[in-house]
């Protein structure tokens, strides 16, 4: 087979790729919206999809109406754009950091928040000016801040950035649980170890439509930036001999990431794992080019996600697990399994 014979059949096998994702995933979401304490029928859920976005004239119950459309679609959708914004992230940084067990909390961004977070909660910060949302933000925004002082001072290098970021992540952390520790209640402790280890519950159509536009258009931005990551993955030597701006692309793609993460942590809390081992597994089935890597690994953490978020709601009778914990419970045997195979391989 010539070059632009094969080059053609893998862009081919790629389109196909994401068409089945894109199956799966609409399947998913459909489920989801379907399952919880108060089971629903596929066929129930499809109708009320259909009368709100369609205008159709299906008869349904109100409570069943109200379940789907004002608590379940938007958690379901959520759950995408979350899986999507982590596995996205964590791909840009294993790449940019050249370093494969990079992940999107490696900027410390999650730590950040978590300190906005309880300082919200239990400190009363703001006065009530301030939602748990808000100050989890503005924790991330001062993490990343603090990340790239101590990055730069130290000269800027990939190795410094984790080091910065393993730094500021103690650091944080080591606040979070002084707080918790010396001024929070049994109640408000408990409340505040459920959004940590990542909670869907609270999520609504005002969350999906403040997180959904910012992870649109950062995907978008590392998705034109393609054929740099391409080249970043060789060393930042290469990428500047191919005539790549190091800077601006490191600035544009490192903001990119840092604002997707911020915006879902300040709202869900940290959900581990996604962003770690759903890259692996895209490039074990789209390969390394970015191109055909990035879209895959998109579609792949929404799936994830989506059943991570179903799980969460079955797995135990009458009571929602933290998703969170839902994606550590698969994501280390998965993750585990990608290193043996990757052993043998080598």
């Amino acid at each position: 087979m010539d070059p632009a014979a094969r080059i053609g059949s893998r862009q081919a096998a790629g389109f196909n790729l994401i068409g089945v994702a894109a199956i799966v995933l609409l399947l998913g979401i459909t489920v989801a919206v379907s399952v919880g304490e108060m089971s629903i029928p596929i066929g129930t859920s499809l109708q009320v999809m259909s009368n709100r976005l369609l205008g159709t004239g299906y008869e349904v119950g109100r409570i069943q109406d109200g379940i789907i459309w004002e608590y379940r679609l938007s958690r379901a959708l959520f759950a995408a754009v979350l899986g999507a914004g982590l596995a996205v992230t964590g791909a840009v940084l294993q790449t940019l950091l050249r370093n494969p067990l990079a992940e999107p909390y490696v900027l410390g961004l999650s730590a950040g928040a978590s300190s906005g977070a309880v300082a919200i909660a239990i400190l009363g910060l703001g006065a009530g000016a301030i939602s748990l949302s808000g100050g989890a933000f503005i924790g991330a925004l001062l993490a990343l801040a603090v990340v790239a002082a101590l990055a730069s001072a130290s000269g800027g290098s990939a190795e410094r950035v984790i080091l910065a970021g393993i730094v500021v992540s103690q650091l944080f952390n080591a606040v979070t649980s002084y707080i918790v520790a010396t001024a929070a209640n049994a109640e408000q402790a408990r409340g505040v170890m459920f959004w940590l280890l990542g909670n869907l519950s609270g999520v609504r159509w005002t969350d999906l439509a403040l997180a959904a536009p910012v992870v649109l258009v950062a995907c978008g931005m590392c998705l034109l930036h393609a054929r740099a990551l391409d080249a970043f993955a060789f060393g930042p030597d290469a990428a500047m001999a191919l005539g790549i701006r190091i800077a601006r692309v490191r600035a544009v793609l490192f903001g990119c990431t840092a604002a997707m993460v911020a915006v879902l942590v300040s709202i869900t809390g940290t959900v581990g794992f996604i962003g770690l081992v759903v890259p692996h597994a895209a490039r074990f089935l789209a390969g390394p080019g970015h191109a055909r890597l990035l879209p895959a690994t998109i579609m792949l953490g929404a799936i994830l996600t989506v059943v991570a978020d179903i799980l969460s709601r079955i797995l135990v009778p009458q009571q929602t697990l933290p998703i969170g914990v839902v994606t550590a419970l698969f994501g280390a045997p998965a993750f585990a399994a990608i290193l043996c195979r990757a052993r043998r391989a080598s």
